[in-house]
This record gives structure tokens, sequence and C-alpha cells, in this order.
């Protein structure tokens, strides 16, 4: 890595080359695994990280390792002029990938214009097919505006990819019909393991479908699925490539086969917190070195200390595991 920096390093050898930019913890849908069904209030205008000092952020440690951003929230296209904050991170030029996962529904009236601004990427969740388990699932209407949302992404030259998360007793009749509906649009599926992440703290084991389940099921469905060699090794899907080369499906196992020797992921909160892993417990506030006009070297040092403080894995299948205080929507997805 090249740079006036030194890379980002952890003490059990990580290069942390991916930052996970949360903009918002605004949503306009509350998912059971991320929200409370009430919210008393998001967090205001002021406490939001501008998207200058955002950009100052990625400058500091675009010049040490990281070299690929995602934009998250909450969901991210709550916050206006986004493409605004895309096309500021372009501009940098250590930077190669700038994606963003959203949850779709308003992604067909803006999927054009964050493209145009050097969006490459789009990572959109997609639960269910169904306006009822949609509806119990999110507490709100709308899959119809996620459907519109992934064909306006698919006519852009943006990467498409499909997130599903599977709750036992609420979506587990929408595997095989998600499976097809992305194969159908020559598009990849990942599966995400339900995490302890849920703002109610209802998780539970007996509501995870592993990996491994949703591989059974799926050779059952299509035969043999062959895994895929990982391009990148900080991957944290495992890819599967369904009989005949039919599609790839993946599989993110973060309860049942953790993936945290590989991490390679530092976060940034949407008021201005860095934090070096999703399950985490502690903070270190950038934001105020930013308003304090620190200069980029400060901000790298502090992130060096964020990723030198990291764990050798999130520890969920401890017995002294706690979930942080913080649910998935004001961490960041």
């Amino acid at each position: 890595m090249s740079g006036p920096f030194p890379p980002l390093i952890d003490r059990f050898g990580r290069v942390h080359q991916s930052l996970r930019i949360s903009v918002t913890d605004a949503c306009n849908i509350r998912c059971r695994y991320c929200m409370p069904e009430q919210v008393a209030g998001f967090l205001p205008q002021h406490r939001l990280l501008s998207f200058e000092h955002i950009t100052k952020v990625v400058t500091a440690l675009a010049g040490s390792s990281i070299r690929k951003l995602r934009i998250t929230g909450g969901e991210p296209l709550m916050r206006p002029q986004l493409p605004q904050l895309v096309s500021q991170l372009r501009s940098i030029p250590e930077i190669e990938k700038i994606a963003m996962t959203t949850n779709g529904m308003m992604l067909e009236e803006s999927a054009s214009s964050l493209v145009e601004a050097g969006l490459s990427h789009f990572n959109i969740s997609l639960d269910t097919l169904q306006e009822e388990t949609f509806h119990r699932l999110t507490r709100r209407e709308g899959v119809h505006r996620v459907l519109a949302g992934i064909e306006g992404a698919i006519r852009t030259k943006a990467s498409v990819r499909l997130n599903a998360l599977i709750m036992r007793d609420i979506n587990f009749d929408d595997i095989l019909p998600l499976v097809e509906f992305a194969l159908e649009r020559g598009l990849v599926l990942r599966f995400i393991e339900f995490m302890p992440l849920d703002a109610d703290r209802q998780w539970s084991r007996q509501q995870v479908v592993s990996g491994a389940e949703l591989r059974a099921l799926l050779q059952q469905r299509f035969g043999s699925i062959e895994p895929i060699t990982r391009t990148e090794s900080s991957q944290p899907s495992t890819d599967y490539r369904i009989a005949n080369q039919l599609g790839v499906v993946g599989f993110i196992d973060p309860v049942s086969s953790p993936f945290c020797e590989q991490c390679d992921r530092l976060r940034l909160t949407a008021d201005g917190k860095f934090r070096n892993c999703l399950f985490g417990r502690e903070e270190w506030d950038v934001g105020r070195l930013c308003r304090e006009n620190a200069s980029v070297a400060q901000i790298h040092t502090l992130a060096l200390d964020c990723v030198r403080s990291k764990h050798a894995s999130h520890g969920i299948s401890d017995s002294q595991f706690q979930q942080p205080e913080r649910a998935m929507y004001q961490i960041g997805g």
C-alpha cells in the first residue's frame, strides 16, 4: 500500500481496505432484524457528519490502505443530495470502488444519478416477494417499490446484487422464490444469517436459518451446487454456482461460520464514530476531530488506534457475549 500514512493493520495482521460509511440512521421501514417498531427520533441534521467531513475522513484513510467504500444507513437514500457525496468520494484518486446498500424503496428515481456521480455497485435488500410478508417483516407496505428499485438499478451500468435475510417464522417460504427471481434476472443473491443486532433484542438462535440449511434446501431443488473460489480473501460471502451454471447464490454466515479472521472492514457511523466491528462496544470520535479542524494525519492516527484495538472475532458464540448497545440501523449495515 502506497501513501503518506502507514496501512491500517490490526494486531492480527489484518490489513483494512474497506470503509463502511453510514450517512444516516433514518429509515422508511422498520425491519424486525434491525429496528424497533417505534423510534423516538432519528439524529438531527446537525448531528450527522457533513459531506465535507466524510470526504476528509476518507481522504485521510485513502492515504493509508482504504480502497473500497460502502455507503449505508439506516436507509442511505433518506440523506438528501447523496449523489453529491458520491461525486466527492469518487474524486479521491486511491478509491477503487464505491458501493451502496439500500432497501430499494427510493432507488428507482435515484439509481441513474448515483451511478453518474460514480457509484459502481448496488446491494439491494430483498427478503420477500409477497406484500403480506413484507409488511410483517418491515411493519410497512411497499414491496412493489423495492422491485421497481431493483429494475431501476439493473438499467444502469452498475453491478447489482440482492441480499436476503431469512427469519424462520417469517419468510422461510420465500427462499426458493427469491432464488428463482434472482436467476431470472441474472443477479447474484446472497443470504445473510440473522444476527443479534435487532433493536428489540428479540434475537434467538431458533430464528436463525443457517447457511448450511439453506444450501441443503437449494441442493434439493436444483441438484448439486458447487463452491466458487473466492476472488478476494476478505469477501464475507461464500458463493456457489447452481447446477448447469444457472446462476450464483452466496451465503454470509456470521453466526454459524464466522469469517472474522479475514475481516478488513472499518466503520464510520452517521454521527462520526469509528467502529472496528459490528459487535464492538467501543467507539472512537472522529467527528469531534473534524469539528476541531484536525489534520488528516490526526484522523489517520485515530483510525489506527481503532483498528489496533480490534478483537480477533466478534464473539457471538462466547458465553459472555453481549449485544452492542446500538442496533444495526444506528451502526450502519
